[in-house]
């Protein structure tokens, strides 16, 4: 299969879906989004695919959406940007096999929402991980509102969304919001060991515990909260606020 946005890789019952734009550190535009959901459906119906790692190229995991292509789109042409997003958030939260985000690097945003929506996090140390959401006048994305506090609680997810600051993968690991932290040279042999770990369990078994474990979460109304999301993104992005914001946050990634 040939990708313009990501790597595709299957070995040994391990896929690997690689955000592959590092020139933008991996920034995503609607192309990314159809190509992994793309990868998705593919992994999802290999039945020698056991376990799903999705990773990116280069030094960033992905700093979230590419806000050079979101300047000039029109509403319309945003909303379907953010149903094609939603899709493929959907179908990762939904994926009916474990799925494993190695994060890389930055990840921010709609990147950091992608790893919130697998399964485990492993995080390379000096990662640098957060919602800078409030920073650019746009809202949460991909499930992230159920997500976050499903992992560290309302109040510490509050407080990261509110102020949009960044944590490092250590900090990461210490509230709970990644898995494990190692150092960014060991990332990848971490990543896989567990990966090959799981894919040694019994495909029903896995495909089952998942299932309950989502049945268990409350699942029922998770459509209701993203269309939502999409509302509330829209209304961000339309006013006044959104340009200004981004030239500020533009400066800032210049200092990178």
């Amino acid at each position: 299969m040939n990708f313009e946005c990501i790597i595709y890789e299957k070995d040994t019952g391990i896929a690997t879906i690689k955000l592959n734009r590092p020139k933008v550190l991996n920034a995503m535009n609607k192309q990314l989004w159809l190509d992994v959901q793309a990868a998705l459906d593919d992994a999802k119906n290999d039945p020698e695919i056991r376990v799903l790692v999705v990773t990116g190229q280069g030094r960033a995991f992905s700093t979230g959406a590419d806000l050079k292509e979101s300047k000039t789109r029109s509403l319309e042409e945003y909303r379907n940007y953010l149903e094609e997003l939603q899709e493929a958030s959907r179908k990762i939260i939904r994926f009916d096999k474990p799925t494993i985000a190695a994060i890389n690097g930055y990840a921010l945003g709609s990147g950091y929402e992608l790893a919130l929506a697998c399964d485990i996090r492993i995080a390379a140390e000096e990662s640098e991980i957060g919602s800078p959401e409030a920073k650019v006048t746009s809202s949460v994305t991909g499930g992230a509102f159920r997500l976050i506090q499903d992992l560290i609680g309302p109040g510490k997810a509050k407080e990261l969304l509110f102020t949009g600051d960044y944590i490092s993968g250590r900090e990461a690991e210490q509230i709970g919001l990644v898995n494990k932290a190692v150092p960014l040279d060991r990332l990848e042999t971490e990543v896989r060991e567990m990966a090959a770990k799981i894919a040694e369990n019994a495909v029903i078994s896995l495909k089952m515990i998942k299932k309950g474990l989502q049945m268990a979460r409350g699942e029922a109304s998770l459509d209701t909260l993203m269309d939502f999301e999409i509302e509330a993104c829209l209304t961000c992005v339309s006013t006044k606020e959104r340009q200004e914001s981004l030239k500020v946050f533009e400066e800032r990634k210049k200092r990178w």
